[in-house]
Order: C-alpha cells, then structure tokens, then sequence
C-alpha cells in the first residue's frame, strides 16, 4: 500500500478492526504526492497530461 511493513499491523495490542480503522480511506502517500503534484502543476497553469511531454 505504499507504506511501510509494519506500519500499523506491528502496534502492539491493536486489534484487526482498529488497524482497518488507522488505515481510513486506504490514501497512500504516493497517491497523495501525486495529488498534490498535479493540483500545483495546474494552479501555475502547466499542463499535466501524461501525454504533454
């Protein structure tokens, strides 16, 4: 998922159900970083298609 192994299901006496529960959404930081890419690319007006290059 992007994050480390371990990351929320090596907590000690966290429960299945809250470890589901840490992980929400499932927004990994590499969906994010490329999210947050995109929004700034756009703001300054360049064109983010993959195909633009």
């Amino acid at each position: 998922m992007g994050l480390p192994p371990g990351h929320v299901t090596d907590v000690p006496e966290l429960s299945r159900s809250a470890q589901l529960k840490a992980l929400g959404n499932g927004v990994v930081p590499q969906q994010a970083a490329r999210a947050l890419r995109h929004l700034t690319q756009t703001a300054h007006g360049a064109d983010t298609r993959a195909d633009a290059a």
